[in-house]
């Protein structure tokens, strides 16, 4: 609704609130802060940071940039989880456009520009992208491969890229405020897939959620196996929960992960049978079931060799230890969420 802005002229564009999580952010926020404020958006803009209980100087660094930029605010997070952070920070400033931040993501300069060009182009509620995954060491790299890869995360425009229009949901967001309050802001219940969720509340209320390929936001995957598993078993967690209560909105992409794993986990069970028949003199027919293993283990290899040929020798080695990774904890993690055991592994998880 491009009313409730004003004319897209340097003069009367929309004021913008930045709104960003933070715990535990001390190698990334700075850089992530420093994209906004280099923003080429030519109207008023603020940056609200929601600081959950960091324990690494995130909050001293915070305090440091606050008092170099005035622009630059920020609001105890208590809790220190995601939504509870970006509730507390929308509520927090008062502009009509507001735009979500991740603190691992850093905004190309027109990002802001883009996207409310977008806004008062479309009258869309929330404007989004690219989340365009980029890695510094070998194992960055081949976490950042998965992600923008179908084998990786399945292949939806926000990870591969695709044509402008409608979508699902979008990486990040920008919002139109009066929308965003409408829709009763993010379920803070969610700790994972918030954004999904919120998306598919906009679009059941009639409003339109825009995704623009133009919009590509550089995001800094986890930087070791443990907080990347850590990271994935919260996302199928939380998946795993959503699928739960709303059965009819999802995608069959999200099924299949878990149904591999449950594959795999049989066929090695079945082997182990086959085994012990052959151990017994019995005729070992349970053998079979080593072959769902390996088949699996062959996807990874092929998976390697044709999409990771982009990668240096190193990263490619990462490869075939990050795709079974992010299939296996995300697939365990659903079965979590479907058996409504989402609070009692969330101590592990996090945030």
């Amino acid at each position: 609704m491009a009313e409730h802005l004003g004319d897209p002229t340097p003069a009367s564009l929309p004021a913008v609130s930045y709104v960003m999580p933070v715990l535990n952010e001390v190698e990334h926020v700075e850089a992530a802060v420093a994209s906004l404020v280099d923003q080429d958006y030519a109207g008023e803009f603020d940056v609200m940071l929601a600081l959950g209980p960091s324990t690494d100087g995130t909050d001293e660094l915070v305090a440091r940039l606050s008092a170099a930029d005035p622009r630059i605010r920020s609001v105890v997070n208590e809790l220190g989880t995601t939504p509870e952070g970006l509730n507390v920070a929308i509520r927090a400033t008062s502009n009509p456009i507001v735009v979500r931040v991740d603190a691992h993501s850093v905004l190309p300069r027109d990002y802001t520009r883009i996207a409310v060009d977008t806004i008062l182009r479309t009258g869309a509620a929330n404007v989004g992208g690219i989340m365009d995954a980029q890695g510094k060491t070998p194992f960055e790299q081949a976490v950042a491969l998965a992600y923008s890869s179908p084998v990786g995360l399945g292949g939806t425009r926000l990870h591969v890229g695709g044509d402008e229009g409608p979508a699902e949901t979008v990486y990040l967001g920008v919002f139109q405020r009066d929308r965003l309050e409408a829709a009763g802001l993010f379920d803070e219940g969610v700790r994972r897939g918030q954004d999904w969720e919120l998306n598919r509340r906009l679009r059941k209320s009639g409003e339109t959620v825009w995704f623009n390929p133009a919009l590509r936001v550089v995001y800094r995957p986890r930087s070791s196996v443990r907080r990347l598993a850590r990271q994935f078993l919260s996302t199928g967690l939380w998946r795993g929960e959503l699928a739960r209560r709303d059965p009819s909105a999802n995608g069959i992409r999200y099924f299949v992960p878990p149904v591999m794993v449950l594959g795999v986990i049989v066929g090695l069970l079945l082997g182990l049978v086959g085994v012990v028949q052959a151990i017994v003199g019995a005729v070992p027919w349970a053998l079979i079931g080593f072959v769902i293993p390996a088949v699996y283990a062959l996807f990874v290899v092929a998976a390697t060799i044709v999409i990771g040929r982009r990668l240096p020798l190193r990263a490619r080695l990462w490869f075939l230890l990050v795709l079974p990774c992010i299939h296996f904890c995300w697939g365990i993690g659903f079965f979590f969420g479907i058996a409504k055991l989402t609070r009692n592994i969330q101590a592990y998880t996090g945030r």
